[in-house]
């Protein structure tokens, strides 16, 4: 293995479709950050992974070059940057697709002999463990934005869920993922910043963010729309044909006008928790529990202290759920409860829990809906 000066990583979260690419081409004028965009290897190679069986030297090296070809084959080219299959091989601590993710994104930092490199695949923080990992001294940067603009963004492009349950379902497990990671991440290695904030009072925002990463604030940080990376990006796809464009501040609360009522309180149903929590005001009524099925509502609850029948036939909880596939994850400090702790509750049906009832869930706990 070579020795070189290693750039430390940056990591953004949350779900696409956020302004992530705004944050990308914004990193990326700076001097101390290389911010290519995104071949989303993670997401695309960890479910082929099986198929390369055991790591070992061959297997390794071939991994690495179908990698390697993955990004050079990349909608946005990453400029001027000349991957190498070797170097990745002799860098590589241990046979892991986590590994060549790294030493991927190192070679554009030392490419532009940055401080960091950043990564915008936002669905990574499904592999936080992992990025831990291999990452040591990761730095996250979750960015957010009001799923239900969200939900009308991806409406409108080629990629992504189109129906509003499943993008209201999709958006509040990601931002669940991110929550939870925030709270095990100490804030030296975790910013939060919401997308409305950032087109609104970007150099407040932006100045924030390079203290936090520890690097001299640029004005022409903002001026990201005259540069080659974002031509080349938005010349690549319309949905990133903003990125030529100085921020718009006012794209914001487009789904009054463009998601009907009944999507609104579907998305309100399924997300309402963590759209409180993100601090976003919710605008229906949440009575018409009918608009979502029996297990898309078992689905609504994030994890607290408390799980308890309401008067119209639901599950109301107190505190914030984690949801994980049907799996809800409590955590709480009081381990003395009716559910012994790391113990679980199996509902068979919905409406089994009798009305009035409280169950206090332990420390460790898990809820199945069947």
């Amino acid at each position: 293995m070579s020795n070189f000066k290693k750039p430390s990583g940056i990591q953004i979260i949350g779900t696409q479709r956020s302004g992530s690419n705004l944050l990308r081409v914004i990193l990326d004028q700076s001097a101390e950050i290389a911010s290519p965009h995104p071949p989303h290897i993670l997401v695309t190679f960890v479910p082929l992974l099986q198929l390369y069986g055991e790591l070992d030297t061959n297997t390794y090296k071939a991994l690495i070059n179908d990698v390697v070809s993955y990004v050079e084959a990349n909608p946005v080219p990453w400029e001027g940057i000349k991957l190498n299959r070797d170097w990745i091989f002799e860098n590589s601590q241990s046979y892991s697709l986590f590994e060549i993710n790294r030493l991927v994104y190192e070679q554009a930092a030392i490419h532009k002999n940055a401080k960091y490199w950043c990564c915008k695949s936002m669905a990574n923080v499904h592999y936080a463990d992992e990025l831990e990992k291999y990452n040591p001294g990761l730095k996250y940067i979750y960015l957010y934005r009001d799923g239900r603009d969200v939900a009308v963004s991806f409406k409108k492009t080629i990629v992504g869920e189109k129906h509003i349950y499943n993008l209201a379902s999709q958006w509040t497990k990601d931002q669940a993922a991110c929550i939870k990671l925030a709270e095990s991440i100490g804030e030296d290695r975790f910013f939060s910043l919401n997308y409305e904030t950032l087109i609104q009072q970007p150099e407040a925002v932006i100045r924030k963010l390079c203290r936090f990463l520890d690097i001299p604030y640029s004005e022409n940080m903002l001026d990201f729309y005259h540069s080659n990376e974002s031509k080349t990006t938005a010349a690549a796809g319309e949905m990133w044909q903003n990125l030529e464009k100085p921020i718009i501040s006012n794209n914001t609360g487009k789904f009054h006008k463009e998601l009907t009522k009944e999507e609104i309180e579907i998305f309100e149903l399924v997300s309402q928790d963590v759209l409180r929590k993100l601090n976003y005001p919710l605008f229906t009524s949440l009575a018409d529990l009918n608009l979502v099925s029996v297990s898309a509502k078992s689905l609504i609850f994030n994890t607290g202290g408390t799980l308890a029948a309401n008067n119209r036939g639901g599950i109301s909880a107190t505190g914030f759920w984690s949801v994980n596939g049907g799996v809800i994850d409590t955590k709480l400090p009081d381990s003395s409860s009716s559910i012994p702790a790391n113990g679980s509750l199996i509902v068979a049906d919905y409406y089994q829990i009798p009305l009035g009832t409280t169950t206090s869930i332990g420390l460790g706990a898990t809820m199945r809906i069947l």
